[in-house]
């Protein structure tokens, strides 16, 4: 198996075309058999639901090489389950369990050659999505649908030592309350890209999001779960019908508890309150955490921790995290799929 001219300890993240993608289409009410093919373009029509009134979800997570030579996927039964919600949410047909997993492991294995070696931090990412197509041109549910998965190698945003960033808050909201909040619909980060924007240019890693209904609380931080640990040491993710139920995040939550012993809960995080905290971050599945050194709030930046260094409760949630994701530390029961 030729290896690809890559330098796996400093890939970032980007697209890169790998060998093969899986795609399965969705016609006359099922999803046909599934297949594996060489080409990275997709032939639509041009009235396509997907095109015109946002009818698609995806999902990202990663499979990792582990010391021994295997492979890891880490929880795809939860991602399974989150784009079957995002569809039911866009009235797309899900795709079931199974075949979900199966398509991801069909994917890995036919790029194991781009998959990076251990030890490298960096890891192999998948892009599972659904997208409404067919001609068609009303507002109306999709008449064909199409379930594909693709791949990338992608670096470790960090490795080992975690590098805080400043965020700002933004005066846009991310989601409608009761809207597509807790969907992963490919609209709410089309409405990022803005404030993002205008976040960095201003010199922060990215905005935070309050609660569209009171402008009180925190919910997301860009396109990432935000967390907070108290001086009590309780590990707190945000609780709102309109926050992405994040897998990384739901995983921290149950390491906080379990394996670190903090009281670990969803609770409300109200901006005001910063000072409750003493550690804080985002958490998502390309970072897996980025610690917040401050937030900008009202003209001043509240720094937590430190801006130079990660909280060692942070540092512990993250080296507990991806320990389990390469295969270093045993995980909880369930919370791997070997390839």
């Amino acid at each position: 198996m030729e290896q690809p001219q890559l330098d796996w300890n400093n890939l970032g993240f980007g697209y890169k075309k790998t060998d093969f993608r899986y795609i399965s289409h969705w016609r006359d009410g099922e999803w046909q058999e599934g297949y594996l093919t060489q080409d990275n373009h997709l032939h639509i029509s041009e009235g396509s639901a997907a095109l015109h009134y946002g009818q698609q979800c995806f999902e990202g997570m990663k499979a990792y090489r582990c010391k021994d030579g295997s492979i890891n996927l880490f929880r795809p039964d939860q991602n399974a389950a989150r784009m079957q919600r995002s569809c039911s949410r866009l009235l797309m047909p899900t795709v079931s369990t199974a075949q979900f997993i199966d398509a991801c492991k069909q994917v890995v294995k036919a790029n194991e050659r781009f998959l990076p070696p251990y030890g490298t931090g960096s890891s192999l990412y998948l892009r599972p999505f659904v997208i409404g197509v067919g001609d068609n041109i009303g507002v109306r549910s999709a008449p064909e649908f199409i379930f594909c998965v693709f791949c990338i190698p992608v670096g470790a945003l960090f490795k080992g030592v975690l590098q805080p960033s400043n965020f700002i808050i933004s005066d846009y909201d991310r989601a409608a309350p009761n809207g597509t909040g807790a969907a992963k619909v490919g609209g709410n980060y089309a409405a990022s890209l803005l404030p993002g924007t205008e976040a960095r240019t201003a010199g922060f890693a990215d905005c935070i999001y309050l609660d569209p209904l009171t402008h009180k609380k925190i919910e997301e931080v860009g396109s990432a779960n935000f967390f907070a640990i108290t001086y009590d040491n309780t590990f707190v993710a945000p609780r709102s019908s309109s926050v992405l139920p994040g897998i990384t995040r739901a995983s921290l939550i149950e390491l906080a508890q379990s394996r670190l012993g903090l009281n670990a809960v969803e609770d409300d995080v109200y901006i005001d309150s910063l000072g409750d905290y003493k550690e804080a971050g985002a958490c998502g599945t390309a970072a897996v955490i980025t610690p917040i050194g401050g937030i900008h709030y009202k003209d001043r930046l509240h720094v937590f921790h430190s801006e130079h260094e990660a909280g060692p409760l942070t540092q512990r949630l993250f080296n507990e995290l991806t320990g389990i994701q390469n295969g270093d530390i045993e995980a909880p029961a369930g919370w791997i799929e070997k390839v």
